[in-house]
């Protein structure tokens, strides 16, 4: 069984929940395990949110205003990416480290938690065009009546 798709959506914080949902449905009809369903959910909105919040091109003086979510449920595994347009990471400006946050911190959390949640996680540029990538993957468990379940 193999399920992928794709959003574009606008660089906006009511985007983050649009993509968050429709994940969830398309894991919770295939019949993921909940647990899976849930720890993959949360990772995406802490990824969907650092696209809205980090991923416009201030270097331009502009703001880009989409970001991409792509899933892809193949066999036992599921790979998320979600991608922004803005200026990605340079010498100057590195890509994150993942450090674990207090739990009452507003911000820096998300890319531990990714990490946590994730069982591989990969956070760099977009080959060849500017904007940044956080890709993770999860290996899926399956409940017994799981209609799509990998054969």
């Amino acid at each position: 069984m193999s399920i992928w798709w794709s959003l574009h959506l606008r660089r906006d914080a009511a985007s983050v929940p649009l993509a968050r949902r429709l994940l969830l449905g398309t894991m919770e009809t295939a019949g993921v395990d909940p647990d899976v369903c849930y720890d993959l959910s949360v990772a995406l909105s802490e990824a969907c949110a650092n696209a809205v919040e980090h991923g416009g091109d201030t270097a331009r003086g502009g703001c880009s205003e989409a970001y991409r979510v792509t899933a892809y449920l193949d066999g036992e595994k599921c790979r998320i990416e979600v991608d922004d347009s803005g200026p990605g990471f340079t010498a100057e400006r590195p890509a994150p480290a993942p450090v674990r946050m207090s739990a009452d911190a507003e911000h820096g959390r998300g890319l531990f938690l990714i990490q946590e949640l994730a069982d591989h996680v990969h956070i760099g540029n977009k080959p060849g065009r500017a904007g940044a990538v956080v890709s993770f993957d999860k290996i899926l468990k399956w409940r017994k009546d799981a209609p799509l379940m990998a054969v």
